[in-house]
């Protein structure tokens, strides 16, 4: 029950960073779980462990950090684009 309670917060999490920073984070809501996990690991590195702590998240950093997740993939993802397309401007 503990494994189903962090993927529903890792994927909330997730969710929350695509909806702030205004771009889908891709694969849906696996992309969304992974988000949340890795964004919460990326926030507790950068600013430890404090506030409220939901599903073994401290919510305030995971939210932090899987929104600089987000920023990254999608600025990677558009090089990438960018790349597939010559350079070109779609």
């Amino acid at each position: 029950m503990e494994i189903l309670w962090m993927l529903i917060v890792g994927g909330i999490i997730g969710w929350l960073a695509g909806l702030i920073t205004g771009r889908d984070v891709p694969g849906g809501i696996i992309g969304n779980i992974i988000a949340g996990f890795i964004g919460s690991w990326l926030g507790g590195l950068i600013l430890g462990s404090w506030g409220p702590v939901i599903g073994g998240f401290a919510i305030i950093p995971a939210i932090i950090g899987s929104i600089i997740l987000v920023l990254i993939v999608s600025l990677l993802l558009r090089k990438m684009g960018q790349k597939k397309n010559h350079g070109h401007h779609v």
